[in-house]
Order: C-alpha cells, then structure tokens, then sequence
C-alpha cells in the first residue's frame, strides 16, 4: 500500500514514501471527577520519510495531547487511549510495555519540547546530556559517546561544539539551547522526530535560523518531521502538508500550497484570515468569534459551528440529524474536511 492511499492519512497524500508514523482513529481521555472526559476524537494521519507534516490550530485544539500520546508520553494514572493506533514503521505503540518503549524513544523516535530551559536539565552539562542519550540507544564508550555529542552540536551550528559541550544550560541563550534540544533529539538519527512548538519563545531571526536548521536536517538525514504549531506562517514556511485542528478532531488536511490557495473548511480560512498581512487588506485585523470549546461541553453537530459564519441548522444536527458527530469527508487530491457543506462554500485563501 502507498502513502497515498493509506487510510490513515485519512485521505491525505502520506509523504513522499511509504508512511513512516501512522496515527489512526486516535482516541485520548483524561479523568476527572465525574469520569472519563474525552479530548481527542478520531485524529487520523501520517508522515513519510524525509517529509514534514504541520499539525495546526488554535491553543486547545489538541496538537500537544497528540503528540505526547504518539510518544507515550501521557501521564499513565490519569489518561487512558480507549481507542486507535499508533504504528512507528509497523510497529504498534499504543500499549506497548513502558520497557520497550523507552527503548524505542529516543532512539527511532524523539521529541524537540516548546521550552528548552525546562527540557535541558540544569545541574549537567550539555554534552553529557547528549552523550548520555546515545549510551542509553547506540552503547559504547563514554569517550565514543561525548564525540558524538560534539559532531551532533557542530551539526546544528553551534561554534567551538567542543568547548561549548562543556558548558551548561544556562551558558547558552534560548535560541543555542533551542539547537541543543535538536542536537540531542537527532543523536541517534530517529526516523521520526515530533518538534511540540519549538520556535515559539525564540524571536523571529532565531526562530528563522531553527526552521532552517530543522529543514536541512530532515533533507539530510530523511527524517519525518511532525511540527506542532499554532502559526500559520511557520507551517507556510517548512511544512509539506498541513493537519488542521480543532476541539480534539482533525478538520481538514491537505498539502500546503492547496490549502493556503483554497481552504475547505470555514476554520482554517478563519485562521488564515486572522493572520496579519504585508500587503492587501488594510484596516482592524480579523478575530475568530467566540473560543474553541472546553471537552464534555462540545457542541451539537459540527464543534465549529457556534463560530462560524456558514453554519446553517444542519450543521448544527450533524450527519445523523441528532446532533451527532460530523464525519471527515475525502475530496479529489487526496484531501479531506470536516464540513456538511464543503461542496457549497467558496472559501477565500491567501497567498
């Protein structure tokens, strides 16, 4: 089967090869006092080797919550996945035994965090850091260790890699360390490495120079990439296809050229025209009405509906009529929606 036409793409081209990470029909609850409460529904799709898949959408949507639970990263006592799969290049994550998949992350899969400082730990070096990571996947010396900790930090375009390996931490400024984090994440050439917003508390010359860098490790090494963002310009700027969320489901996929020229759900051209612009529209920038819902109060029908300016009554009755649940739909090019009036709506893009 081919990336293009793998049902976990949920319709969606799935890369440039044969998917590498494959997240289908996911499920994730947490407890609470009441019970059971789901965030996420159904989140379906996959990445390909050497390819770089943007998951996007406003604070709430559910990127995070993906990508800890891709990972196993969800707390155990307090979050359960009732339902989906994980597979890493076939291999089933999802109730693993916590062993092996230790074993697993870090080494064929990795993760970049938001906020490095918190990531790194303070009291240890950074190289030993590295080099601990590699001893922990690959063994060998603690001596082969620290040379690969210092190939790693001259790769991702830190200077003097060998003295700056000694340094810790707080020696570094937010946008080396953030490069730390990419060189312990690319230690041990992971075939998937999930990056959870990593450029959002740098500023926009540091943040530039990490898309760059994530860019050309992924060309160099075939690493599948999947960046967790609320920015649609960051997405524009290194993403081959786009994931969009909302309220714990995916809402549209597509390449990223299609969906900036023409979104086809009335939230992703929402996003896109709350985004600042250089050029065209002038005046009082536009806002999305309303907030995206809190889980166990989800509306009827479509979760987008109470917000969006297209929303007729069906929309609201979902695809049973009741209120239920609306399905995504797969369009031509392999993309998908999850919108009862899709094949109705114009939707305007931007460049």
């Amino acid at each position: 089967m081919t990336a293009a036409t793998h049902p976990a793409a949920g319709g969606a081209a799935a890369g440039k090869t044969d998917p590498v990470l494959v997240v289908e029909d996911l499920e994730v609850e947490f407890a609470t006092d009441s019970g059971w409460l789901g965030v996420l529904d159904g989140v379906s799709f996959a990445v390909g080797r050497g390819e770089t898949v943007g998951i996007v959408g406003e604070s709430g949507s559910g990127k995070t919550v993906t990508s800890l639970a891709a990972l196993g990263l969800l707390p155990p006592h307090s979050s359960r996945i009732p339902r989906g799969s994980v597979r890493l290049d076939g291999v089933e994550l999802v109730g693993m035994p916590r062993r092996k998949l230790e074993a697993i992350r870090g080494d064929d899969i990795s993760m970049i965090f938001q906020e490095p400082m918190t990531s790194l730990n303070p009291a240890f070096k950074v190289g030993d850091q590295i080099a601990e990571v590699v001893r922990r996947h690959r063994g060998g010396s603690w001596r082969s260790a620290m040379a690969r900790a210092v190939e790693v930090l001259s790769e991702v375009g830190i200077p003097n890699a060998a003295q700056r390996a000694r340094s810790f931490p707080h020696e570094f400024s937010g946008g080396m360390r953030q490069r730390v984090m990419i060189a312990m994440a690319m230690a041990c050439q992971p075939k998937v490495i999930i990056a959870d917003e990593p450029t959002t508390a740098l500023d926009v010359t540091i943040q530039a120079q990490v898309l760059d860098l994530m860019r050309r490790m992924s060309e160099e090494h075939g690493t599948a990439v999947v960046f967790v963002t609320h920015d649609l310009g960051v997405v524009a700027d290194i993403c081959d296809r786009a994931v969009v969320m909302y309220a714990g489901q995916v809402v549209e996929q597509a390449e990223v050229d299609d969906l900036y020229h023409r979104p086809r759900h009335p939230y992703t051209a929402a996003l896109m025209t709350a985004m600042p612009q250089l050029t065209g529209r002038s005046g009082r920038l536009a806002t999305i009405p309303g907030r995206t819902p809190a889980p166990g109060s989800m509306p009827p029908g479509c979760r987008f509906h109470p917000r969006c300016a297209h929303a007729l009554d069906t929309c609201r009755a979902g695809d049973d009529g009741a209120g239920g649940r609306v399905a995504i739909r797969e369009l031509d090019g392999g993309r998908t929606s999850r919108c009862l009036r899709v094949h109705e709506l114009t939707l305007e893009g931007t460049e």
